[in-house]
């Protein structure tokens, strides 16, 4: 390994970076000068600037700092890490996923039920394997990269990579396997190994998955005794529902205590709610006093286990995500830090007094690639040292936690107007009451609407007066065209489009007005001619029918205006924004699940001859409550498609014994274990979790907007990321701390 001093002679000044302003590099150009001297930087003093801008970029987006900074390994660094290449990564992780659609068994059909699905169409031999070895190369580049950026001795303790490295490796040699025999080989280990380079290739799913694993052993001392209430209760059943003599007195044990299995998978079920009350009909039926037995069971399991291992699972897993989060703050105060450091450019050694010129931290904050906002704001705070030319350490560090601010929209100023009257007219426009009004107009559409459609709900489409609804349309969308452009009339178009709600408000106003005129031209113009062309692909009814679904779609305009409605739908936005890192981990979840399913149960259940949509009526013959009787049929592991679709169910719970039975049926009792393994895995601790985060985000964005007005709500762009949802709680790292992770950086050489 080759580790590069921090103070060297590097001659590669050039610093060639997507997305970055060359500074001082041109022939020519007259580059940024010393603030103390007023001569050009030289080669070191450019080193100094790129280690700084790196080390910025790497706090900002909370990566660690141990990697190489000699200049061409920085160039290679900032374009590995530009958005142009991550997006290209990002979009080859997404290809190699999504191959499982079209690989062979294929999803490529309309309908997954066995009894209508047409042949389908298989990719031929070494058209999807062209498109994985093109992935596959593409993550070998990746793993090149990496590992050349941190080195050989920071990539032997990372057990990622090496992990990276035999993924690979398998894949490579599962790959020449699969294209020498022909693309005919069933098992293809490479597809259960591709949501590996999904998980490696985030931060945060890599520090979540690390949380879930040390959350496992508190997990699994719930469950076990989850499983200890599950057994004795068993037993208990199973003594309670013996076989008799009196054959119409065992109905309970015929259908749900037969055996151990069966009495197990009943319980279980019962623990889900799923089969309740069908699971105590036969006995209760006998005796009322029968109730008990599961009345309690549901009590201690369902409402008190279950959701004692929630708050266990939330509990620990908080705790352990709070260490992750730590950690992730330790990485963006030392990548600061860092970036001081190498600004300082001399051994300090008290470095209380060490000091940084403005023009070269100026100089920095123009490369480094970061939102526009956050820039100009801590260009801002740097502009305002400008007199004194110097910063120290605290001072530096401080204008960086504009970072951890919240973002707030500012909305351009008014256009003035000379004219009393269009000033009038533009207090009017731009008055809150006039969004209260549209909000009480809007409402009064939609209940017009709904009195039309209950009054036009009995009538068949032909005998439904659709004039009616259509002069009530007109006028309520002429009046949302009036307020529209009063609205831009006041605000100016600029100012218009800084609201979201106006946005929104907007779009739905000119789609409405587009479908009515389109109706007009087309059905009740009389020199039109496309009636004909148009009617059969949309009636009036239905181009009505459409109006009407948008009318409703833009009552949403009330919620910006509605602080806790905003509040709730903006945790919900937010989650789409800051939680994709869980949302990722249940896509690994689901794609290994899928594929081990199709490996296990593919073409497992086939439909009995005469069991066609022309026969569909024998199923009342069939058992009630069956696969077969409910008409299951496209809930299968013929494709990953359906795989994926059948995981969902399960996970929802219901009907999932539908599931257990037909799989054993059809295969044998010990398929029930996968199915339990999913409903754990996806059901108990996945949705859980994930309950757990959106009390964590709401109960964040709550206590931050609680002395906030509506309009506030509406400005404010709260940073809910993870990092900041914990940060009250986390502790900031001492000087000593920092200064002793920089003397273990194995590329940087400071001298103290």
């Amino acid at each position: 390994m080759e580790t590069d001093r921090l103070i060297t002679g590097s001659t590669d000044s050039a610093y060639g970076s997507p997305g970055t302003m060359e500074r001082g590099g041109a022939p020519g150009s007259v580059g940024p000068s010393d603030p103390v001297t007023g001569a050009p930087w030289g080669d070191d003093e450019e080193l100094y600037i790129q280690q700084a801008v790196v080390f910025i970029e790497d706090a900002i987006q909370y990566r660690s700092i141990n990697h190489r900074v000699d200049a061409k390994s920085l160039r290679l660094y900032r374009w590995y890490y530009s958005r142009i290449c991550q997006w290209g990564l990002n979009l080859t992780i997404a290809v190699v996923l999504l191959l499982a659609f079209i690989e062979r068994p294929s999803s490529m059909s309309i309908s997954s039920d066995p009894r209508l699905r047409s042949p389908t169409w298989e990719p031929p031999c070494g058209f999807t394997e062209t498109i994985e070895v093109v992935c596959i190369i593409i993550f070998c580049l990746d793993l090149a990269a990496k590992s050349y950026l941190i080195g050989w001795e920071e990539f032997k303790k990372t057990k990622w990579l090496i992990g990276y490295t035999a993924v690979l490796s398998v894949t490579i040699v599962d790959w020449v396997l699969s294209v020498s025999m022909d693309c005919d080989e069933r098992l293809r280990v490479r597809r259960l190994l591709r949501p590996f380079f999904l998980l490696q290739n985030s931060s945060l799913m890599k520090k979540t998955l690390k949380c879930i694993k040390r959350t496992l052993p508190e997990i699994a001392s719930v469950l076990l005794l989850l499983a200890v209430h599950l057994c004795l209760f068993t037993m208990i059943g199973m003594l309670l529902f013996a076989k008799t003599k009196d054959v119409q007195k065992n109905s309970e044990w015929r259908s749900y205590f037969r055996n151990m299995p069966t009495s197990l998978t009943s319980l279980l079920v019962l623990l889900t709610t799923a089969n309740n009350p069908d699971v105590m009909i036969p006995a209760y039926s006998l005796n009322r006093a029968y109730c008990i037995f599961f009345v309690i069971f549901s009590v201690i399991g369902t409402y008190c286990l279950m959701n004692l291992l929630t708050a266990i699972i939330y509990n620990q897993f908080r705790g352990y995500l709070l260490m992750s989060v730590q950690t992730s703050i330790i990485r963006r105060r030392l990548g600061i830090r860092a970036a001081f450091q190498v600004l300082t450019r001399q051994a300090a050694q008290d470095t209380a007094e060490v000091q940084v010129g403005v023009d070269m931290v100026q100089e920095v904050m123009n490369r480094v690639q970061m939102e526009n906002y956050y820039r100009t704001a801590i260009s801002m705070e740097v502009q305002q040292h400008g007199e004194v030319g110097y910063m120290d350490r605290d001072q530096f560090k401080k204008i960086f936690d504009e970072l951890d601010k919240d973002r707030i929209q500012e909305h351009p100023p008014l256009p003035q107007y000379e004219s009393p009257l269009l000033q009038k007219i533009q207090k009017v426009f731009s008055h809150y009451y006039l969004t209260v009004l549209g909000n009480v107009v809007a409402l009064a559409h939609v209940l017009a609407v709904c009195t039309v459609l209950v009054l036009n709900s009995e009538k068949a489409t032909v005998d439904r007066d659709n004039h009616i609804i259509e002069i009530i349309n007109l006028c309520f969308i002429l009046y949302y065209l009036v307020e529209m452009c009063g609205k831009i009339f006041a605000f100016g178009w600029r100012g218009y489009l800084s609201y979201r709600n106006n946005i929104f408000d907007g779009f739905c106003t000119v789609l409405l007005l587009v479908l009515l005129i389109t109706i007009f031209i087309t059905y009740k113009s009389p020199l039109s001619q496309s009636e004909r062309l148009f009617h059969s692909l949309l009636s009036l009814w239905e181009m009505i029918r459409l109006v009407n679904m948008l009318i409703v779609f833009r009552f949403l305009r009330i919620i910006p205006n509605i602080k806790l409605m905003a509040l709730v739908a903006s945790t919900l936005l937010d989650l789409v924004k800051n939680l994709r890192a869980f949302a990722g981990i249940l896509v690994v979840v689901y794609y290994v699940f899928a594929m081990v399913g199709i490996w296990l149960f593919e073409g497992t259940i086939k439909p009995q001859p005469g069991s066609g949509m022309e026969n569909i009526t024998s199923n009342i013959s069939m058992a009630c409550g069956t696969y077969e009787q409910l008409g299951y049929w496209p809930k299968n592991f013929d494709d990953f498609a359906a795989a994926i679709v059948l995981l969902y169910d399960v996970m929802v719970i219901n009907n999932w014994q539908v599931f257990l039975d037909v799989y054993t049926r059809y295969t044998t009792e010990w398929s029930k274990i996968y199915f339990v393994c999913w409903w754990i895995t996806s059901s108990v601790m996945w949705v859980n979790l994930f309950v757990a985060l959106i009390l964590e985000n709401f109960i964040y964005k709550w206590d931050r907007s609680h002395s906030c007005s509506v309009t506030d709500v509406e400005n404010i762009s709260y940073e809910t990321s993870v990092q900041l949802i914990f940060k009250a709680q986390i502790q900031e790292p001492t000087e000593e701390e920092l200064v002793c992770h920089l003397h273990k950086h194995p590329h940087l050489d400071l001298q103290w």
